[in-house]
């Protein structure tokens, strides 16, 4: 009792120094504190059930305790360090566990209990048998408290612990503390323990994550990113002992790559079935611990617009963690960046394969067109030689009129051979096989010549050419013929876009070091202008302003393209600066080396001169017409190309009375001067262009019912169907036979002669042709759809319609218009709508330019669709004899090559064609 009561005595010596908060004393006895058992200070057992009273269920086990068969014996002999002790445990919520004696005989809480998971409960036996598996780890810290009498601190410390069934990995952070008896020796040891293994496995996975999305950001083909991310899953050996990938290869799956164990363990093919989710066949081992690994999960690798798998991932699962929701969502978090990393990498593959076959294709354009332009040079060289020869030799004997027409060959030769060299340049600028001929030349001079060569054209185009190019302080080494194409290309394009003022040519040069200038080129001009959107497309190949108002829509479309690839061969560079309505400035600017030597004087090439020739040619006012024919009637031609117009009026005046207009807007200004039997009229032109013409006309009642005859570049049936649709009653394909023009122009002024004066028309056209008879008038026949009936119908078809059509310029587009919706309605496969909407279409064009009865002008078109075919029926009121021209000029062939099987039935009264075509499906 002295001891103790001495304890109580040094307890209270140190209450003195403010240490401890004092007991009070009554009479000799110490008074506890506040919620402190008195009793105990006073070395008055306390009953255990008051002792273990408010422990939860860790106090009821301790109460039920046989503590007397303990070397701690019964409750009632326990020392008050112990019970305090002991107290101290039960009360707190932080798990603790508090051993005694030399048998560690522990004592804990209710928070400590799940720490030791089904080893629960424990109290009253040895902690090192409790803990066995992970002693090893605790013994030192424990056994440093308990001799050096310090405490200790180890964060995340990790403890292999079998409290679930199986070999567990986990992480506390443990204090672990001396314990004191009463008389002051170390009677046991205190410790306050928090499991941190969730989040020390949740920083170890985010790990794992962000080396995946490492991993995955190199851009590769699809093998190499999976390998590397693969090899990246070696930051998780912990959770994922070993993996392996496979790619989808021909309908099964090949492994590519495997990490953690060697590649032969796994199958190198496979389907996703066969591989394996048990591998503890394998005898790998993985974990803190090397335990043997049993489970593995498979799973797919799923890329967008594939249909099955793209690869599969097998992961090993760690045998120190249970296969749980958070285990298998971090796995499935692996498998998402696998996916994601393949199907960027094959959408990169994909990319990179169309950028292969991009540049294969654009190496075999350019070697197409390196050869096809060799090619042309020979044909072309004995073509323009003789030519040339015949022109220019004075023995030779020619009529004006043949010389013209040599003339005309001659100078639109020379035109395809310029367009010719113009390909070869951007081929050869294409392979950077363009070599440099630099030689030293006076550029100022030089530049003033070449701007010289086109004054005339623009001079006859109304504009003034100002050339501001003073002598510069050296002369330069460049190559002549390079600068002449960016000078001559840049001059020619402000002439085309320029209708009203000036253009301005600057040369202007400053030193730039020790021998060299900087040159600075400006061609300015008062023209259309360019909006700024176009401003750096405008140097691409074959771009085009849509709608931009210029003299001509003739150009190969690389000239500007040109100047660019070109000035920056030299190193040097061109841009623009416009606005719609106020020109446009170019400017190039390139530094090129001073010359030392002797300057040479290159003049403009044969190429120059031969471009301001057709530029002044193309400006000149349209022909007027040559003579009034004979009396075929009058034909107005519509061209921007002089030479072209010139042509088609030699060729068709010796019949008609030949007016020419440059573009579509002149035409329509003839229109409204004298109205032609037919109009002749190209595609491609300025201001008004042939599609807008022909939209023009035909919404004119005075003018809408004149022929009109397209000349085209394009051919075959979708130009045929174009231009059929957008108002022409005929095209030509470009280039034509003479004979064949004529024969079209002349079967579209026949039926001009035979068609009834349009409303408004004041007899002020020509007269018909001498010989021609003229049909009387004939009675306005309407649209008299007779169907159509969609439905099943009675004679088993399930769609049937009938149209009567007036035999006028209308039919055709009526006809393909009422057929369209027919066929679609039918479900008719669209490839075949359109061929047999050429081939009806075909037909009935022909109906009509030989539907002749004067009192019964119509074209019938019978139309059945059943579940197999397409059967039509096309009847008019003409004569076979009369049908012959115009199915060999190749509507005929046009029309068979359409359809399966069409039927020619000629009578006295009219021709049946039958175009039967079995139903795609």
């Amino acid at each position: 009792m002295r001891t103790h009561v001495g304890g109580v005595r040094r307890r209270h010596a140190r209450v003195q120094d403010g240490s401890a908060p004092p007991p009070a004393i009554d009479r000799g006895r110490a008074v506890a504190p506040d919620g402190v058992d008195a009793r105990m200070l006073n070395d008055v057992p306390a009953p255990s059930s008051e002792l273990f009273e408010g422990g939860g269920e860790a106090g009821r086990l301790m109460a039920n305790t046989d503590w007397a068969a303990t070397e701690v014996g019964a409750v009632e002999q326990w020392p008050a360090s112990l019970r305090f002790a002991v107290r101290t445990v039960l009360v707190s919520r932080f798990p603790m566990v508090l051993t005694w004696g030399a048998g560690f005989l522990q004592f804990y809480n209710d928070a400590y209990a799940p720490l030791i998971g089904a080893k629960h409960p424990a109290i009253g036996e040895d902690i090192r048998d409790t803990l066995a598996e992970g002693w090893d780890a605790l013994a030192g810290p424990v056994e440093h408290a308990m001799t050096a009498r310090e405490a200790s601190w180890l964060p995340r410390l990790p403890l292999l612990l079998e409290r679930d069934g199986y070999r567990e990995e986990t992480y506390f952070t443990v204090s672990h503390a001396p314990a004191f008896g009463d008389d002051g020796s170390v009677a046991g040891m205190h410790a306050v323990c928090t499991e941190v293994t969730a989040e020390v496995v949740a920083e170890r996975r985010q790990e794992v994550l962000r080396s995946l999305t490492a991993a995955g950001d190199e851009l590769g083909d699809e093998e190499a990113v999976v390998a590397r991310l693969c090899a990246a899953l070696e930051v998780d050996v912990l959770d994922i002992p070993f993996a392996g990938v496979w790619l989808a290869q021909e309908g099964r799956l090949r492994r590519v790559a495997t990490v953690g164990c060697p590649a032969s363990a796994l199958p190198p093919t496979a389907t996703l079935a066969d591989l394996p989710t048990d591998v503890s066949g394998l005898g790998l081992t993985g974990g803190r611990w090397d335990d043997p690994v049993r489970d593995a999960v498979v799973l797919p690798l799923h890329t967008p617009g594939a249909e099955g798998p793209a690869g599969a991932l097998l992961l090993a699962v760690t045998p120190a963690r249970r296969l749980d929701t958070d285990l298998r969502d971090h796995l499935s978090l692996v498998a998402s960046q696998f996916t994601a990393a393949l199907t960027v990498s094959q959408a990169f593959s994909a990319e990179r394969r169309r950028a292969e076959a991009l540049a294969e294709l654009d190496r075999a354009k350019t070697a197409f067109f390196s050869d096809i332009s060799h090619e042309l040079r020979t044909p072309l060289t004995l073509l323009l030689g003789p030519l040339d020869d015949v022109l220019t030799d004075p023995a030779t004997q020619l009529s004006a009129p043949v010389r013209d027409e040599l003339a005309v060959a001659l100078r639109n030769g020379r035109r395809l051979e310029r367009l010719v060299d113009d390909v070869l340049d951007v081929v050869r600028l294409e392979a950077g096989a363009v070599a440099l001929d630099p030689q030293p030349v006076d550029l100022a001079a030089y530049t003033a010549e070449l701007t010289g060569v086109l004054r005339a054209a623009a001079e006859r185009a109304g504009l003034a050419l100002v050339v501001d190019c003073p002598p510069l302080p050296a002369a330069v080494v460049v190559d002549a013929r390079v600068w002449e194409k960016i000078v001559l290309n840049l001059v020619a394009n402000a002439v085309k876009y320029t209708f009203v003022g000036t253009i301005q040519v600057v040369l202007r040069a400053t030193p730039q070091g020790a021998g060299a200038l900087s040159v600075q080129l400006s061609v300015s001009d008062t023209g259309i202008g360019i909006p700024v959107e176009h401003h750096e497309r405008v140097f691409d190949r074959f771009h085009r302003v849509l709608d931009a108002q210029a003299r001509t829509r003739e150009g190969s479309g690389i000239g500007l393209s040109l100047v660019r690839d070109l000035v920056q061969l030299q190193g040097g560079s061109v841009v623009v600066d416009s606005a719609p309505g106020s020109g446009s400035t170019f400017t190039v600017r390139v530094e090129l080396p001073t010359a030392d030597g002797q300057v040479g004087e290159p003049a403009p090439s044969a190429a120059a001169r031969g471009t301001a020739a057709a530029w002044e040619r193309d400006i000149a006012a349209p022909a007027a017409p040559e003579r009034d024919g004979g009396g075929g009637g009058s034909v107005l031609v519509v061209d921007d190309n002089a030479d072209m117009r010139d042509y088609l009026a030699r060729l068709l005046s010796p019949r008609f009375a030949v007016t020419a207009a440059a573009n579509g807007e002149q035409a329509l200004a003839e229109l409204a001067v004298a109205v032609p039997d037919v109009l002749v009229t190209d595609v491609m032109m300025p201001r008004v262009d042939g599609f807008d013409l022909l939209r023009r006309l035909r919404a004119d009642p005075a003018v809408a019912d004149v022929p009109v005859l397209v000349l085209t570049a394009r051919a075959g049936q979708e130009a045929a169907v174009e231009m059929l649709e957008a108002g022409a009653d005929d095209h030509l394909a470009k280039p034509f036979q003479s004979a064949e023009l004529l024969a079209r122009v002349t079967a579209l002024a026949s039926r001009s002669h035979r068609r009834p004066p349009a409303h408004g028309d004041d007899g002020s056209r020509p007269a018909p042709a001498g010989g021609v008879a003229v049909a009387p008038p004939a009675r306005s026949v309407a649209v008299d759809p007779v169907g159509p009936v969609t439905g099943p119908t009675g004679d088993g078809t399930s769609h049937r319609a009938h149209w009567r059509l007036a035999a006028g310029e209308r039919a055709p587009g009526q006809a393909r218009a009422h057929l369209r919706r027919m066929l679609a309605d039918a479900g008719v496969h669209p490839d075949q709508a359109y061929d047999l909407l050429v081939a009806i279409g075909e037909a009935v064009t022909n109906a009509v330019e030989h539907a002749q009865n004067p009192t019964e002008p119509v074209v019938d078109l019978l139309v059945e669709i059943d579940e197999e075919c397409v059967v039509a029926t096309v009847r008019d009121t003409g004569q076979w004899r009369e049908r012959v021209a115009s199915m060999d000029r190749g509507r005929g062939s046009t029309l068979m090559a359409a359809v399966g099987q069409v039927s020619v039935l000629p009578g006295a009264e009219g021709t049946t064609v039958v175009i039967r075509a079995r139903l795609r499906r």
